[in-house]
């Protein structure tokens, strides 16, 4: 490929505006809802299993619990979550979702449908770019375990 070093022809440049430009698609929608994308993406995670500890909550989302930490914060002060420690081992936190979370998740998940489905994204290329991004992943991942070692 000739000119490489050219910004348009950089796949990282590429996913970082692809990247801003989703985020600008599920703020707009989440925003209706008082949430953040991260604090969807979290929600998200909780829909799936209600209850994961911090830990299992920021493994998921690949999130430090200095980062963590203050968004499951202000999810809780606006009644999405609700944090619980164990009494069996006061270091363990649970994070389980609250009514609201549980009563406005079709609509968030309708939204953000709507929203995906304006981009006029064929399911089959949804399904496509989802398992390219996938190999990608996979790839950039072991490349960076290998120079880890």
């Amino acid at each position: 490929m000739k000119d490489f070093l050219t910004l348009e022809n950089q796949l990282c440049f590429s996913i970082y505006e692809v990247s801003s430009q989703f985020n600008k698609l599920y703020s707009k929608v989440l925003h209706s809802f008082g949430l953040t994308y991260p604090q969807y993406l979290a929600l998200l995670v909780l829909w799936e299993k209600d209850g994961l500890t911090v830990k299992e909550l920021g493994e998921r989302l690949k999130l430090g619990t200095g980062t963590l930490t203050p968004m499951i914060k202000r999810m809780e002060e606006n009644s999405w979550v609700k944090k619980e420690r164990s009494t069996i081992d006061e270091r363990r936190v649970s994070i389980f979702l609250q009514p609201k979370a549980k009563k406005e998740k079709q609509a968030i998940i309708e939204s953000i449908a709507a929203q995906v489905n304006s981009c006029n994204i064929e399911f089959e290329e949804y399904a496509n770019l989802m398992s390219q991004l996938s190999i990608l992943q996979m790839k950039l991942k072991q490349k960076n375990e290998n120079q880890s070692k």
